[in-house]
C-alpha cells in the first residue's frame, strides 16, 4: 500500500511535464453512505465526514483532471427486531476526476475511484466489535456528480459513488455460504478551495 500512495502522490505531480495549468487545493463536506447488496436489508444508512487533498490538471477551456486523496467515513445503520447498531467502515480513498465545465464554473465529472480500509467497527448495545478481518482491503468505485467553481478558487461540489466491488471477504467471514455481499453506496457534498 505505500507503494501505491507513493505512485500516487508522484503522479500528481508528473502533470507538470505536460504544460497542464496545475492548481492544489483541499476539500471537505457530508457523506451520505449506505450499505448495498445481497442479505444487508436492515442497513438505513449513516451521515458521516469525508476531507482531504485534490489537485486541477486543466488541460484544455472546457476539460481537467482532478485527483484526490480522501479520507472517507462511511458505513450505514442498521436495526434489527432485538437490537441495533453501527457499520463504521473508514477508508483512504483515491477518486481521479474527469471534469468537463460547461458553462461559466458549472461542470460535469465521472472517473474511478480506489480505496484502501483503514478500520472497521460493529457498534451495538454499548459494545463494539472489531470487523476488519471480514472485510476486503481494497474497494473499487466509480463516481458521478457536478459542481461549480469560483474564480476565486472556491468549489461547490456534489457527487455518487457506485460500489462496484464486493467488500466482504468470504474466505474469512462468518457469511461464507450464505450468499452475502456487501457494497459501498456514497452520496458525498463538498466545498473546497484551489490555492
Amino acid at each position: 500500500m505505500k507503494k501505491l500512495l507513493l505512485f500516487a502522490v508522484l503522479a500528481l505531480f508528473s502533470f507538470n511535464a505536460l504544460n497542464a495549468q496545475v492548481k492544489f487545493g483541499a476539500k471537505a463536506g457530508v457523506n451520505f453512505s449506505d450499505i448495498t447488496g445481497e442479505m444487508v436489508d436492515s442497513f438505513n444508512g449513516r451521515t458521516s465526514i469525508h476531507f482531504g487533498v485534490m489537485s486541477e490538471f486543466t488541460l484544455s477551456d472546457m476539460f481537467a483532471l482532478q485527483p484526490e486523496l480522501l479520507y472517507s467515513s462511511q458505513g450505514s445503520d442498521y436495526e434489527e427486531e432485538e437490537f441495533s447498531g453501527t457499520v463504521k467502515v473508514d477508508y483512504l480513498n483515491i477518486p481521479v476526476m474527469a471534469k468537463i465545465y460547461v458553462a461559466d464554473g458549472f461542470f460535469f465529472q465521472a472517473g474511478p475511484q480506489v480505496g484502501f480500509l483503514l478500520s472497521a467497527t460493529d457498534e451495538y448495545d454499548d459494545e463494539e466489535d472489531d470487523i476488519k478481518d471480514f472485510l476486503k482491503g481494497t474497494d473499487f468505485g466509480f463516481n458521478l456528480g457536478l459542481g461549480y467553481k469560483l474564480d476565486s478558487g472556491l468549489q461547490f461540489d456534489a457527487r455518487y459513488n457506485i460500489g462496484l466491488s464486493d467488500n466482504l471477504d468470504v474466505g474469512s467471514s462468518e457469511f461464507e455460504g450464505e450468499g452475502a455481499e456487501y457494497k459501498n453506496s456514497v452520496i458525498q457534498i463538498s466545498i473546497g478551495w484551489f490555492f
